[in-house]
Protein backbone atom coordinates (compact mmCIF):
# COMPACT_ATOMS: atom_id res chain seq x y z
CA UNK A 1 0.00 0.00 0.00
CA UNK A 2 1.62 3.25 -1.12
CA UNK A 3 -1.23 5.60 -0.33
CA UNK A 4 -1.42 7.83 2.70
CA UNK A 5 -3.91 10.03 4.47
CA UNK A 6 -3.20 13.41 6.02
CA UNK A 7 -5.83 15.14 8.13
CA UNK A 8 -4.92 18.79 7.82
CA UNK A 9 -5.94 22.05 9.42
CA UNK A 10 -6.12 25.01 7.04
CA UNK A 11 -6.03 27.55 9.86
CA UNK A 12 -8.56 30.31 10.54
CA UNK A 13 -8.83 31.60 6.97
CA UNK A 14 -5.71 33.68 6.34
CA UNK A 15 -3.49 31.78 3.89
CA UNK A 16 -0.42 33.12 5.73
CA UNK A 17 -1.51 31.02 8.72
CA UNK A 18 -1.47 27.68 6.85
CA UNK A 19 1.53 25.71 8.13
CA UNK A 20 4.36 24.67 5.78
CA UNK A 21 3.65 21.01 6.64
CA UNK A 22 0.05 21.35 5.42
CA UNK A 23 1.17 23.21 2.29
CA UNK A 24 3.64 20.39 1.50
CA UNK A 25 0.99 17.68 1.99
CA UNK A 26 -1.41 19.51 -0.32
CA UNK A 27 1.34 19.77 -2.96
CA UNK A 28 1.84 15.98 -2.86
CA UNK A 29 -1.84 15.03 -2.68
CA UNK A 30 -3.78 13.28 -5.43
CA UNK A 31 -7.09 13.91 -3.66
CA UNK A 32 -8.44 16.56 -1.29
CA UNK A 33 -11.65 15.86 0.61
CA UNK A 34 -13.59 18.25 2.82
CA UNK A 35 -16.51 20.53 3.47
CA UNK A 36 -17.25 22.68 0.40
CA UNK A 37 -15.86 26.03 1.68
CA UNK A 38 -12.63 24.40 2.88
CA UNK A 39 -11.98 22.49 -0.36
CA UNK A 40 -12.60 25.78 -2.20
CA UNK A 41 -9.49 27.15 -0.45
CA UNK A 42 -7.31 24.57 -2.26
CA UNK A 43 -6.07 25.61 -5.70
CA UNK A 44 -6.93 23.11 -8.44
CA UNK A 45 -4.01 21.64 -10.35
CA UNK A 46 -3.29 18.81 -12.75
CA UNK A 47 -3.24 15.45 -10.98
CA UNK A 48 -5.39 16.65 -8.08
CA UNK A 49 -9.02 15.65 -7.62
CA UNK A 50 -11.09 17.83 -5.32
CA UNK A 51 -13.95 16.14 -3.44
CA UNK A 52 -16.12 18.86 -1.85
CA UNK A 53 -18.94 17.59 0.35
CA UNK A 54 -21.82 19.11 2.24
CA UNK A 55 -21.94 19.72 5.97
CA UNK A 56 -22.89 16.96 8.44
CA UNK A 57 -21.47 14.06 6.39
CA UNK A 58 -18.23 13.77 8.35
CA UNK A 59 -18.22 9.97 8.63
CA UNK A 60 -19.01 9.54 4.92
CA UNK A 61 -16.19 11.96 4.10
CA UNK A 62 -13.79 10.09 6.38
CA UNK A 63 -14.76 6.69 4.95
CA UNK A 64 -14.25 7.95 1.40
CA UNK A 65 -10.81 9.27 2.33
CA UNK A 66 -9.78 5.95 3.88
CA UNK A 67 -11.06 4.02 0.85
CA UNK A 68 -9.00 6.21 -1.51
CA UNK A 69 -5.87 5.94 0.64
CA UNK A 70 -6.29 2.14 0.78
CA UNK A 71 -6.36 2.17 -3.04
CA UNK A 72 -2.99 3.96 -3.11
CA UNK A 73 -4.10 7.59 -3.34
CA UNK A 74 -2.36 10.38 -1.45
CA UNK A 75 -5.31 11.96 0.35
CA UNK A 76 -5.64 15.14 2.39
CA UNK A 77 -8.80 15.66 4.42
CA UNK A 78 -9.06 19.39 5.08
CA UNK A 79 -10.65 21.17 8.02
CA UNK A 80 -10.60 24.76 9.12
CA UNK A 81 -8.42 25.61 12.10
CA UNK A 82 -6.91 22.47 13.60
CA UNK A 83 -8.30 19.09 12.49
CA UNK A 84 -8.43 17.88 16.09
CA UNK A 85 -10.54 20.77 17.39
CA UNK A 86 -14.22 20.40 16.43
CA UNK A 87 -13.06 19.05 13.07
CA UNK A 88 -12.30 15.93 11.01
CA UNK A 89 -9.59 14.05 12.93
CA UNK A 90 -12.07 12.37 15.27
CA UNK A 91 -14.33 11.33 12.38
CA UNK A 92 -11.43 9.76 10.47
CA UNK A 93 -10.34 7.71 13.47
CA UNK A 94 -13.95 6.66 14.16
CA UNK A 95 -14.27 5.48 10.53
CA UNK A 96 -10.89 3.74 10.78
CA UNK A 97 -12.02 1.84 13.87
CA UNK A 98 -15.28 0.78 12.19
CA UNK A 99 -13.63 -0.10 8.88
CA UNK A 100 -11.84 -3.18 7.57
CA UNK A 101 -8.64 -4.33 9.31
CA UNK A 102 -6.46 -3.47 6.29
CA UNK A 103 -7.21 0.23 6.81
CA UNK A 104 -5.04 0.08 9.94
CA UNK A 105 -2.01 -0.26 7.64
CA UNK A 106 -2.64 3.15 6.05
CA UNK A 107 -0.06 5.80 6.89
CA UNK A 108 -2.21 8.42 8.65
CA UNK A 109 -0.88 11.76 9.84
CA UNK A 110 -2.68 14.56 11.65
CA UNK A 111 -1.22 17.91 10.58
CA UNK A 112 -1.99 20.64 13.10
CA UNK A 113 -3.39 23.99 12.18
CA UNK A 114 -3.93 27.29 13.93
CA UNK A 115 -7.39 27.52 15.44
CA UNK A 116 -9.58 30.60 15.28
CA UNK A 117 -9.36 30.68 19.07
CA UNK A 118 -5.57 30.95 19.00
CA UNK A 119 -5.49 33.46 16.15
CA UNK A 120 -8.05 35.69 17.87
CA UNK A 121 -6.21 35.37 21.17
CA UNK A 122 -2.96 36.48 19.55
CA UNK A 123 -4.70 39.53 18.08
CA UNK A 124 -6.21 40.43 21.45
CA UNK A 125 -3.01 40.07 23.45
CA UNK A 126 -2.99 37.19 25.91
CA UNK A 127 -6.54 36.36 27.04
CA UNK A 128 -5.72 32.65 27.13
CA UNK A 129 -2.60 33.13 29.24
CA UNK A 130 -4.13 31.22 32.12
CA UNK A 131 -6.85 28.59 32.37
CA UNK A 132 -9.29 28.53 29.48
CA UNK A 133 -11.64 26.24 27.60
CA UNK A 134 -13.28 26.00 24.18
CA UNK A 135 -16.96 25.13 23.95
CA UNK A 136 -18.78 24.19 20.76
CA UNK A 137 -22.25 25.75 20.83
CA UNK A 138 -23.55 23.66 17.93
CA UNK A 139 -26.40 21.39 18.91
CA UNK A 140 -26.10 19.32 15.73
CA UNK A 141 -24.35 16.46 17.55
CA UNK A 142 -25.29 16.99 21.19
CA UNK A 143 -28.34 18.24 23.07
CA UNK A 144 -28.57 21.88 24.07
CA UNK A 145 -28.85 20.89 27.76
CA UNK A 146 -25.34 19.43 27.68
CA UNK A 147 -23.96 22.58 26.07
CA UNK A 148 -25.75 24.85 28.54
CA UNK A 149 -24.37 22.87 31.49
CA UNK A 150 -20.81 23.10 30.13
CA UNK A 151 -21.09 26.86 29.63
CA UNK A 152 -22.46 27.34 33.16
CA UNK A 153 -19.74 25.21 34.77
CA UNK A 154 -16.96 26.88 32.77
CA UNK A 155 -18.25 30.30 33.81
CA UNK A 156 -18.47 29.20 37.45
CA UNK A 157 -14.87 27.98 37.23
CA UNK A 158 -13.80 31.44 35.97
CA UNK A 159 -12.27 30.14 32.74
CA UNK A 160 -11.67 32.37 29.77
CA UNK A 161 -14.05 30.78 27.27
CA UNK A 162 -13.72 30.53 23.49
CA UNK A 163 -17.06 29.80 21.88
CA UNK A 164 -17.29 27.98 18.56
CA UNK A 165 -20.27 27.69 16.21
CA UNK A 166 -22.67 30.16 17.83
CA UNK A 167 -25.25 29.22 15.19
CA UNK A 168 -25.75 25.60 14.17
CA UNK A 169 -25.79 25.40 10.38
CA UNK A 170 -27.10 22.13 9.04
Amino acid sequence: MTGWLAIAGLGPGDEALVTPEVTAALAEATDVIGYIPYVARVAPREGLTLHPTDNRVELDRATHALQLAAQGHRVVVVSSGDPGVFAMAAAVFEALEAGPPEWRDIDIRVLPGITAMLAASARAGAPLGHDFCAINLSDNLKPWGVIERRVRLAAEADFAIAFYNPRSKA
